[in-house]
């Protein structure tokens, strides 16, 4: 039951937040409301204190408790329902500093008496309600609960926990008590016909770990590779459809490529260009466009999916690795689609079930059943799990002597119970020895342990029991998302800060609470990280499916979230849905979706297809959360364009990736708007009502990857978008005279500009020193002329502060002051000479975490070709790293056609994890074996590399083989590393 609390919490505590809005602000109201409102707002406010008692006390919750608990709950929704009708129906009053506004004052007032009459009646009623509400704990008997006892909430930590954050990189999991060698030796084996890996067994044992780290480790043998996560209900053709998205893309990347590089090469060979990759979003759509509505295959796209398979795999040697199969019939028709071929081709497949490993029995296939882990192994990944979990101020003193053996025994041997105990134990270090053993024996009584997934939901619940409220509401947020789903930690991150479920507090601001609350998460091993970002923080996480199908479950009980078409349909005690999440919306869920209470619905997520998606089915004016990103049939022409400029009370909004081209002209109506995300789609320019969007905080554009720009609008008035935070993917043109205020934007943490093309630079170099000097922590900036660059190297006051940089076009010099970046972590220079002048500049930078130089010739130019030529020539064609520097550089990569030799000396980048190196041209590799932290070197090649670099690749495949070195080895041909 304290999910229960968590969610009502929550809700009470955004609502609070509206509430005090609204008496702010001075609305025309009807006699007596104010004093309604206000006292509304005292009573909440005190149920929330109660909730919170309730949270941090150890007591079992009664029935009566509980059903209290739900009518706050529900109390608090209609309120809320009532506060945003009130809020988007009327506006403050007009000032009336003189006859004509007291004029219009008293017209508008008549003009919606009826509105306000039908609101305060809402309003009296509400009053009465929670009054009610309040009385009844008392008439009932609903206790107090001990406010001293239990945890604490998450005001105990917050400051310190931010401080401390430990910048890391992902490197494979090794699965503990496993013998992988093993299993790699069967991957690598010389058997020619296509082979199939079974990796069973039940739930929380380890399947997928084991299989993801055979398929890192192995795939460099491969020619292509793909990885399918499978839910219980997925179609087969989705799965077909997944693994030939992924294939035709690694094929489409190499047909581009050579395009690219015999065009150039003809021009000048030192001109070639690394590969770049496509987009991911536009490839699937492009795939997807044919399929039906309803997103199954018909028989002839089903033949057409095989023989396009067919095509791609036939000829290749393969790895596949399906994650998570349910059916044996679904099994054996995915492997019925799959080619044969005498390639060495192998596939993996996990599933928690005998029957369907066995599926495919052949002599030359191999099964592996996962069995929990011995008592000598469970201890081992529980310790090192605590030392994982715990933070720099705990690892300084041992908790050893607090830990008793039940807590890892009772696990019965699942890595994933030992883990999730492992970070509760972390998380709470005042617990003591007979405190923990009292928890083994109320989970696990008489010396029993967890043998199977319904007694590992024991644990489950008492670790989600002892989540801060704060917590459990954001770990009830995961429910939105699809099973296997890779979610982007500041995607989660910022819907969190508009649904209210995050505020500022202890000096903080509330994206750095919020970001506070996703670290504890990861601390508690309630999610785990699956990719870092270059600057080390965590990027994306996933949920483990036994964890998530125990939210799902408690969310649907506290109709918190009601989801679509999901791997679990699990049906919400209430009609009324508040959240919705449409994991499948072909015709048959859309039926399903508008046969609900949709007028209640304030936050919608959408996966797939709009096509049969209407927001009329939506009170569009209650609607803060709208998340389509990835949708595919969403154009400037749908109709849902329109609708979404009604939803005035909208906060996020993310269309990326979506066919949208062109952003309604009366977007700036959105007046509440936080985030604006339109990455990955063709929009080109922002609207000049853009300007008007009071409360923006995020503006999201362009892409990364093709760095295509958007326009700001032509003209930006004096102190507009005061709030704004993030501006990132802009192109600044020769017309536009936004730039010029760019500097009232003292609030702003990142700027990247994609494009810049104003011949006069002078006002953009004095804002980027101006800002500078207030909150200005990552500066992007891609100048193909290199002029700006030149004056950003001679400016008097540089932006010191900086944590991030990143500098493209023609830097044959790169700024002096980057030497005096003190707080920096992460670099990227593009076009830069790899000498060693460079390189001693900058090896005394303590703070460097990430290092990229790089160097991206897709035409003819001479600038470019003269610095490739000198990396190549004026270094005898070797570049040498010399003992010491770079203390706590953890990622250091090349991208460039032609790649000196490189040469590492002992001692040199002692903290070195990952290598990546991405070239046509190689020269060589030497001392790698000497970097004595390396975990990862990635190569990605060119596939028409000479004779030369490959014989130095294979020397390097061979190297790799007999060393017993730890780091991994993998090399891909024709794909630009993320």
């Amino acid at each position: 039951m304290e999910l229960a609390v968590g969610a009502s919490e929550a809700t009470i505590k955004s609502l609070l937040t509206k509430l005090g809005s609204l008496l702010a602000e001075q609305y025309a109201l009807a006699r007596g409301v104010r004093s309604d409102i206000q006292f509304i707002n005292d009573e909440l406010a005190s149920m929330q204190a109660f909730l919170s008692n309730l949270g941090n006390s150890t007591d079992d919750h009664d029935d009566q408790t509980k059903d209290w608990m739900k009518q706050v709950r529900d109390v608090s929704y209609d309120i809320e329902d009532c506060v945003d009708d009130f809020t988007n129906g009327l506006r403050p009053d007009p000032q009336r500093d003189d006859w004509r506004s007291k004029a219009r004052g008293f017209l508008y007032e008549i003009w919606t008496l009826s509105r306000r009459r039908s609101i305060a009646a809402q309003i009296a009623d509400l009053k009465q309600r929670a009054q009610h509400v309040g009385e009844r704990r008392g008439r009932y008997g609903v206790r107090d609960p001990n406010p001293g006892s239990g945890k604490s909430g998450l005001d105990g930590y917050t400051t310190a926990e931010h401080q401390e954050i430990t910048r890391r990189l992902i490197g494979i999991q090794r699965p503990v008590g496993v013998d992988i060698a093993e299993l790699e030796k069967w991957i690598k084996s010389p058997e020619k016909k296509r082979s199939v890996i079974s990796i069973y067994g039940f739930g929380g044992v380890g399947k997928t770990t084991a299989a993801m780290a055979l398929y890192r480790s192995c795939g460099v043998h491969f020619t292509c590779r793909a990885m399918v996560t499978v839910s219980h209900h997925t179609d087969p053709d989705v799965v077909l459809r997944e693994i030939l998205r992924q294939v035709k893309m690694q094929v489409k990347d190499q047909q581009v490529q050579n395009s690219t590089v015999n065009t150039s090469e003809k021009k000048n060979p030192a001109a070639a260009a690394p590969p770049r990759m496509l987009s991911r979003l536009s490839q699937f759509r492009l795939y997807y466009r044919n399929q039906d509505k309803d997103g199954k295959a018909s028989g002839k796209e089903r033949q057409l999916i095989i023989d396009d398979l067919l095509k791609h795999l036939r000829k290749n040697r393969y790895l596949l690795l399906i994650d998570d199969v349910w059916s044996s019939s679904m099994w054996q028709t995915i492997l019925n689609c799959l080619p044969e071929n005498d390639e060495n081709s192998r596939i993996i497949v996990t599933t928690r079930f005998e029957a369907v490993a066995k599926t495919s029995h052949l002599d030359h296939d191999h099964f592996h059943q996962m069995d929990p882990l011995s008592v000598k192994y469970a201890e081992h990944l529980f310790n090192t799990s605590l030392s994982e979990c715990r933070d720099a101020q705990s690892s300084k003193t041992s908790q050893s002597d607090q830990v008793p053996p039940r807590v890892w025994k009772m696990c019965g041997g699942l890595p994933l119970p030992i883990v999730t105990m492992a970070g509760l134990m972390a998380s709470n270090k005042l617990m003591k020895r007979e405190e923990w053993n009292k928890v083994c024996e109320a989970l696990f009584p008489d010396e029993q342990v967890c043998h199977k997934p319904e007694e590992f939901m024991r644990i489950i619940n008492y670790c989600y029991s002892a989540l801060p409220s704060d917590l459990k509401t954001c770990s009830l947020y995961f429910s939105i998302f699809p099973k296997g789903r890779s979610i982007s930690k500041k995607r989660l991150i910022r819907r969190w800060i508009a649904e209210g479920f995050v505020s500022e507090k202890q000096g903080l601001s509330v994206d750095d609470v919020a970001e506070t609350c996703f670290n504890q998460l990861i601390k508690r091993q309630i999610i785990r990280p699956v990719q870092n970002s270059t600057d080390g923080k965590v990027k994306s996480c996933q949920v483990h499916d036994m964890v998530l199908e125990y939210i799902i479950t408690k969310a649907a009980e506290e109709n918190f979230v009601t989801v679509v078409g999901g791997q679990w349909s699990i049906p919400t005690r209430s009609s009324k849905v508040r959240r919705m999440s449409l994991h499948s919306s072909d015709s048959k869920h859309a039926r399903k979706a508008y046969g609900m209470n949709l007028s209640h619905v304030r936050s919608l997520t959408v996966f797939g297809s709009l096509e049969q998606q209407r927001f009329k089915s939506f009170k569009t004016g209650i609607v803060q959360v709208l998340d389509l990103e990835g949708c595919s049939g969403f154009k400037a022409k749908h109709a849902s364009v329109s609708d979404i400029c009604k939803m005035t009370l909208l906060k996020y909004l993310s269309l990326r990736g979506t066919d949208i081209s062109v952003l309604p002209p009366n977007i700036g109506g959105l007046k509440y708007l936080e985030t604006l995300d339109i990455r990955q789609t063709e929009v080109e320019e922002l609207p000049k009502t853009v300007v008007l969007l009071e409360r923006i905080s995020n503006i999201l554009g362009g892409d990364k990857r093709t760095r295509k720009a958007l326009k700001l609008p032509k003209e930006m008035k004096k102190g507009a978008m005061k709030t704004l935070r993030v501006l990132s993917g802009i192109e600044i043109t020769e017309e536009s005279t936004a730039v010029s205020n760019l500097h009232e934007l003292t609030g702003l943490k990142k700027l990247a500009i994609y494009k810049l093309h104003k011949s006069d630079h002078d006002d953009l170099l004095s804002s980027i020193q101006y800002l500078g000097g207030y909150s200005l922590k990552t500066l992007v900036i891609d100048d193909e002329s290199s002029e700006f660059h030149d004056k950003l190297g001679k400016m008097s006051t540089p932006p010191v502060y900086l944590n991030a940089l990143e500098l493209s076009g023609k830097l044959c010099n790169f700024p002096s002051w980057i030497t005096k970046l003190r707080d920096i972590v992460k670099l990227t220079l593009s076009a830069t000479l790899l000498g060693p002048e460079n390189l001693e500049c900058l090896r005394d930078l303590k703070t460097l975490f990430s290092l990229t130089f790089s160097v991206h010739a897709t035409k003819h130019d001479p600038d470019i070709a003269a610095i490739l030529h000198k990396n190549k020539s004026d270094y005898g064609g070797e570049i040498f790293f010399p003992p010491g520097g770079f203390a706590n550089l953890k990622l250091f990569r090349i991208f460039t056609p032609i790649l000196p030799s490189l040469n590492f000396s002992e001692g040199a980048m002692p903290g070195l994890e990952r290598l990546a190196l991405c070239f046509k041209l190689l020269e060589g590799l030497h001392g790698v074996e000497k970097l004595k932290s390396l975990h990862d070197v990635i190569l990605t090649v060119d596939g028409e590399a000479g004779s030369t670099t490959q014989s130095i690749i294979n020397d390097l495949k061979e190297a790799k083989e007999t060393a017993k070195s730890n780091y991994v080895l993998d090399i891909k041909e024709n794909s630009v590393m993320n």
